[in-house]
């Protein structure tokens, strides 16, 4: 598992195994946002078991991340956020779908959405929130969420 803590409650990476919530667990991790649409994710055994959120997505131009998904998770976060715990937002490799999810719930905190994508490239240096197909998803979200809660 790779990742990278993006703020005091957020973390962003590659698919957690099994074993790997243990460590998620130590670190204050509550809420694991699986977006893969490829990887279900595997029940934590613990008896206290980590919060799993699966938003099955696609990491493709031609499919764009639903921001109804977006929305979900953002909406999951700030709960666990607001009762004192972190969150875990991951895809395959942690530079698209994850870093969407990732920006969504920044933005959901009350940042911008490009100091949101900044702080998420300088904090993991892989990410790619500007790609052609990402960046989109992410001010669109912005967008819908701010005239939500506005």
């Amino acid at each position: 598992m790779n990742f990278s803590p993006i703020t005091d409650d957020l973390f962003i990476g590659t698919t957690p195994s099994t074993e790997d919530y243990d460590r998620l667990r130590a670190l204050g991790v509550r809420l694991v946002i699986n977006m893969r649409v490829e990887y279900r994710p595997r029940k934590d055994p613990h008896p206290t078991p980590l919060n799993l959120l699966w938003l099955p997505t696609f990491d493709s131009p031609l499919v764009p991340i639903p921001i109804k998904s977006l929305q979900r998770g953002a909406k999951a976060a700030l709960d666990v956020i607001h009762n004192g715990a972190r969150i875990y937002t991951h895809c395959a490799g942690g530079v698209h779908r994850g870093v969407t999810m990732g920006a969504a719930i920044l933005i959901a905190q009350g940042m911008s959405p490009r100091p949101a994508m900044e702080l998420i490239k300088e904090k993991r240096p892989i990410a790619d929130p500007f790609a052609f197909y990402i960046r989109p998803r992410i001010l669109k979200f912005a967008r819908q969420w701010n005239s939500f809660v506005g």
